[in-house]
């Protein structure tokens, strides 16, 4: 009886936990001080996230956003980054080829928080959409740090011109 019962909740529970993974979202560490301060503030602690995966290809993507996507130099790689500018956005650029970029279409410009130690859009370019996986939401451990991710983007990373028009001062 107890084998039939956990036969099943293995044949209901197994799929319903891929589809929730696969399209729901999950946790994952944080590695790296990249994201410093906002993720892994002190350097021998590490952040867990909420990685998001719903709605993350549905042009819902804002500047601010921290997401994860697959590294541009090494595809066996995940990294988490901040989107500092999404298509048709010009951004200057720290230590990039260019001092100034039009982000293309189908791509955005991601940065690390931690200006100067992030392999990120100022080393590889624009990303492409395509391979970014998820959005972080919110840190779930440790007990401590539990708190709700917002897209702040600092003033001095914002767009030189934005998209549509919408130019920062």
């Amino acid at each position: 009886m107890a084998f039939r019962f956990f036969g099943k909740s293995l044949l209901y529970g197994l799929p319903l936990g891929i589809t929730f993974l696969d399209c729901v979202g999950y946790v994952a560490r944080v590695e790296g001080i990249s994201m410093q301060p906002a993720l892994n503030p002190v350097a021998d602690e590490r952040d867990y996230v909420f990685l998001m995966r719903w709605g993350t290809h549905n042009s819902q993507l804002e500047r601010g956003d921290i997401i994860s996507l697959i590294s541009p130099k090494d595809p066996a790689q995940k990294i988490i980054k901040r989107v500092v500018g999404l298509q048709g956005d010009v951004v200057s650029t720290l230590g990039y080829k260019q001092e100034v970029v039009r982000v293309p279409e189908g791509h955005c410009w991601v940065e690390g928080d931690h200006t100067g130690h992030s392999m990120d859009s100022n080393t590889f370019g624009p990303v492409a959409m395509g391979l970014m996986s998820a959005r972080a939401v919110a840190i779930v451990w440790p007990p401590e740090r539990w708190q709700l991710l917002h897209n702040e983007l600092p003033r001095r990373r914002r767009p030189i011109q934005a998209a549509k028009g919408n130019y920062y001062n």
